[in-house]
């Protein structure tokens, strides 16, 4: 069989689209093979779609929306995006986050201007971050790297490893000030977990040194064009696509001679369940998913408008106080609950994109965490928490769109009840993605990988699971 029903056999086939189908595609195509791109949807993309959510002419990226580890991916890094139409926007500071009496802590490009801007917390922000961006490259190479291989750089990832298994409070309060401490926690916070948990740290210092090292920037047009440009590089190797072709059994894809799944375990036990031994689908069938997003995009007939106005010079901004409030929001929905003052992640991409928008109109979007597969209605809270450090952006809403976490899963059947992590990233299951195998890409079928999310390293639009898993799979060919 093949995609074009009647043409040749391909030699691989790889099923989902979003950044690390496409990653595996792409290097499964430049090792010579004849590869097969499935999609269920319409378009390419996965996390990576944009999308018309509120009116005519108001771009909004459905998932991710700012790209850190897209420009810091080893793989990424290789390809000739920018030949297929990709151009990468830099907002003057990566990320602002203010605070309730009128200033706001940024991160800005350079590390000196970030510890100026922190006061007292300066001098512990440059020591804690210093050693590790000025050695970025090596550092990401290492943390992106698959598991069990030896890092090439043991001593500098001891180094980081040391902090980064504290917890992000713990680290956090070794910062002075309450400016410093505040952008640590929201940067912590985007490991969906309890702040005061094991390994919450990683995710802070990985966010602040990317910030540092590479910035974080924005796709002109919307995320989109991030699949657009990898969809077009790997046609160009003789890759082909087909959308809206679903995959409801294993069989179907069969004699290719590797298979690569861009897939939850959920949804490889819906179509292979059957085929897998039975302690292999029993661990499946124990993966854990994370806590979700519940979100809200708006049009805006001008931009938000920040108290601190510094604000303006970041396309993220986080919203949630204190150290210590974003820590209590982050307790309330592992524990099943939502903060009435949620910890908000909000993106204003329109400030430095116009081509997201008409002409004097904005778009914006946020999000908050809540419990997986939350049903209720919390725009409310995420609304109220922008108007408490922007007063009356109520105002300026002219169409809004609400992503619960069931339309997140009705969107990509990957995020399940709207995890949109591909699973818990805490310490247990970070490093075991999605069961403890030497390979875990590698399944007990023969010529069958898992290249989702749900493999290491794990979550956000660096396309290294799907290049890990890609590269095991080739050994296996070339064997």
């Amino acid at each position: 069989m093949s995609s074009s029903r009647g043409g040749p056999i391909p030699d691989a086939i790889v099923v989902g689209s979003g950044p690390n189908g496409l990653a595996a595609a792409v290097t499964l195509a430049q090792a010579g093979l004849k590869t097969v791109l499935r999609e269920a949807q319409a378009t390419v993309g996965g996390g990576l779609r944009s999308s018309e959510l509120t009116l005519p002419g108001f771009t909004h990226d459905v998932c991710s929306a700012v790209h850190p580890l897209a420009l810091t991916s080893p793989f990424f890094r290789t390809l000739p995006l920018a030949d297929f139409g990709l151009e990468w926007i830099q907002p003057a500071a990566a990320l602002a986050h203010p605070l309730d009496d009128g200033s706001a802590a940024l991160l800005e490009r350079s590390l000196d201007a970030t510890a100026e801007g922190l006061g007292a917390g300066g001098r512990s922000w440059r020591r804690l971050h210093a050693p590790f961006v000025r050695v970025w490259d090596e550092l990401s190479h290492d943390v992106l790297a698959p598991p069990l291989r030896p890092p090439r750089h043991p001593f500098l990832m001891a180094r980081f490893g040391l902090r980064a298994l504290r917890s992000a409070t713990s680290l956090a309060r070794s910062l002075r000030g309450t400016h410093a401490r505040a952008l640590f926690a929201g940067n912590a916070a985007h490991s969906f977990l309890p702040l005061d948990a094991p390994g919450t740290a990683a995710f802070g210092l990985l966010l602040s040194i990317a910030g540092h090292a590479v910035g974080w920037p924005i796709a002109r047009g919307g995320s989109q064009r991030v699949a657009d440009a990898l969809a077009e590089y790997f046609r160009s190797l003789g890759g082909e696509i087909v959308t809206a072709a679903p995959v409801e059994h294993l069989d179907e894809l069969k004699p290719a001679r590797l298979v690569l799944l861009d897939l939850s375990p959920r949804q490889v036990l819906r179509i292979a369940g059957d085929k897998l031994p039975g302690r292999y689908r029993r661990a499946l069938e124990g993966y854990r998913y994370g806590s979700a997003a519940f979100k809200v995009d708006w049009a805006l007939d001008g931009p938000v408008p920040w108290t601190p106005p510094e604000c303006a010079r970041a396309a993220t901004v986080h919203l949630g106080g204190t150290l210590e409030e974003v820590a209590a929001s982050e307790a309330a929905h592992a524990r099943g609950a939502v903060h009435e003052r949620p910890f908000v992640l909000l993106v204003q991409p329109t400030l430095f994109d116009g081509s997201r928008a008409p002409s004097g109109k904005h778009t914006a979007w946020a999000y908050c965490h809540v419990p997986n597969g939350y049903a209720l209605d919390v725009s409310g809270r995420i609304e109220r928490q922008v108007e408490r450090f922007a007063p009356g952006f109520r105002d300026r809403i002219l169409a809004r769109s609400v992503l619960t976490p069931a339309d997140f899963e009705r969107r990509n059947a990957n995020l399940i009840g709207g995890d949109i992590n591909g699973g818990m990233m805490d310490l247990r299951q970070v490093f075991v993605r999605p069961v403890a195998r030497p390979t875990p890409y590698r399944t007990p079928l023969r010529g069958v990988y898992l290249c989702s999310a749900s493999t290491p390293p794990g979550g956000g639009v660096h396309g290294m699971c799907g290049h890990h898993a890609a590269r095991a799979a080739l050994a296996e060919v070339r064997r």
